[in-house]
């Protein structure tokens, strides 16, 4: 892989030093955009599925929440106008802005915002935060734009995480057909999808402002391999490309000035999932002897090209409340032979790791079957698409390894999380939880951060490898572009050519 990118690289230095290349290749005066993906969507409703890849194309573009995340992470008004908080912090009052419709010409009004979070907390639902619709106690409407939510426990970050793809708000009648037909009251409609290729949106002449709208149509083309990612940059067939694998291709776009260069910073935690009910993986000292196994700073060169921070627990250095843990577990093969030797675990110990396409995924995968291999671990690598991948080791757990990066901000909760794909059970970590959700004062909620992030550490919950940090590459006319990633966003309505 690595050989065949290089090669690939270099063969394209010679295209960015012919010259000038075609207007259209520089900025589409006609205002559409060409975005390149690493990963197609398995569908469009991001409240029926986990991948990221859905919040790409659908958040803030086809579907709206009450608060919008802004690059900065801070939160500020979108469908709700404004908010107010009682002072136990647990009762949250909003007031939604009139006469808003969905694309359907339905209206936007307290109705859909209650249908919308009981439907995500039902007994049907299969939404990846369904427990923090859970935790709401009640929802009522008691006017037509006027929401009140009641909290059973303080949630600290409540308006970020309902400004998250799985906070949407759907129209009731075409919600169960959102996964291939969304309707929201976002700026954009969908136009048509590819499949395999691309999805392409288009502005919607209904939208509220939709007068200001400079990208009157978008379309998302799915391009996976990173030799074909700086391909499709160099000849201009593709006008921007987030979280592009080119970190080995970097100077040709840095020194040429038709290109920028975006280096945006994440909440993200690439990790070794570890299947926590599989024997003897849920033996503490298996899991502890395959982190020790794993030298993090090798898997950030190899899956990151070094754009990566590491971490020891399920927590970014960004985050509030952040500890370092990286000398947890740290990388020591010879204790970690020890540690398989006092499990009982007669070597080789052959395990399976479940790669999806992505390639940090693909790439990290093949140094970490190698640093495994070296304490008595045969990693059986199996590439698995996407969809198989959600299928298989997300949704049917049927893996023992695997290597994924989690994007959202705020899931440490995952680990208290009944059924989780990883399988880890801590009645204490749960506890610990409970304990930060019901503490007011902030200084007091922070340690006990600290304290959770520590106990996942000690459990070897899953191997915890490095913070990824992202690039993006666009044509310099591009402008718009978030600087930050605090949630995986293509917010197109902010975007437009100078």
């Amino acid at each position: 892989m690595k050989i065949t990118r290089r090669s690939a690289a270099a063969g394209l230095m010679g295209l960015s030093a012919l010259g000038s290349l075609p207007a259209w290749a520089q900025a589409r005066r006609d205002g559409s955009l060409v975005l390149g993906m690493t990963l197609e969507p398995p569908g469009l409703d991001p409240t029926a599925g986990a991948a990221s890849a859905i919040a790409e194309i659908v958040l803030y573009n086809i579907f709206e929440t009450l608060t919008k995340i802004a690059p900065d992470g801070k939160v500020k008004p979108l469908l709700a106008e404004s908010w107010e908080v009682s002072p136990d912090l647990k009762t949250w009052t909003f007031r939604l802005r009139k006469g808003i419709k969905f694309q359907n010409g339905e209206p936007l009004d307290a109705a859909a915002v209650k249908f919308s979070f009981e439907r995500a907390a039902g007994e049907k639902s299969s939404n990846k935060d369904k427990r923090l619709f859970a935790s709401m106690g009640f929802i009522s409407a008691p006017d037509a734009n006027t929401v009140v939510i009641g909290l059973k426990t303080i949630e600290p970050d409540f308006l970020f995480l309902i400004g998250q793809a799985t906070a949407i708000i759907v129209e009731p009648k075409s919600a169960e057909k959102n996964a291939s037909q969304p309707v929201g009251t976002g700026p954009y409609k969908l136009e048509a999808w590819n499949k395999g290729a691309s999805i392409t949106l288009g502005a919607w002449a209904g939208y509220r402002a939709a007068a200001a709208i400079k990208i009157r149509r978008a379309t998302f083309r799915f391009i996976s391999d990173p030799a074909a990612q700086v391909a499709s940059l160099l000849s201009g067939d593709v006008d921007a490309f987030p979280r592009v694998a080119a970190a080995r291709s970097l100077g040709q776009f840095r020194n040429n000035p038709r290109f920028q260069v975006i280096q945006a910073g994440s909440r993200a935690k690439t990790i070794v999932a570890i299947n926590n009910k599989k024997k003897p993986l849920d033996d503490v000292r298996v899991r502890r002897a395959i982190a020790m196994a794993i030298d993090r700073k090798a898997v950030i060169e190899a899956a990151a090209d070094g754009f990566g921070v590491p971490i020891g627990s399920h927590y970014p250095p960004s985050a509030p409340g952040y500890v370092d843990l990286t000398a947890v577990n740290a990388f020591d093969p010879a204790k970690a032979r020890a540690l398989l030797k006092e499990a009982g675990v007669s070597t080789p110990l052959e395990l399976s790791l479940k790669l999806p396409p992505t390639p940090y995924a693909r790439q990290g995968g093949e140094v970490v079957a190698a640093q495994l291999a070296k304490v008595g671990i045969t990693a059986k690598i199996e590439n698995v698409e996407w969809a198989q991948w959600l299928s298989g080791v997300y949704t049917n757990r049927n893996y023992d390894l695997s290597i994924i990066a989690h994007v959202e901000p705020f899931d440490l909760g995952n680990y208290a999380k009944p059924g989780y794909y990883w399988g880890y059970e801590n009645p204490e970590f749960a506890k610990l939880l409970d304990r930060i959700n019901n503490t007011p004062r902030e200084a007091d909620r922070l340690k006990l951060l600290g304290d959770a992030q520590r106990l996942i550490a000690q459990d070897a919950a899953n191997v915890f490898l490095y913070q990824p940090l992202w690039l993006t590459v666009a044509k310099r006319s591009l402008k718009g572009l978030w600087t930050d990633m605090p949630v995986f966003v293509n917010d197109l309505a902010g975007l437009s050519w100078e």
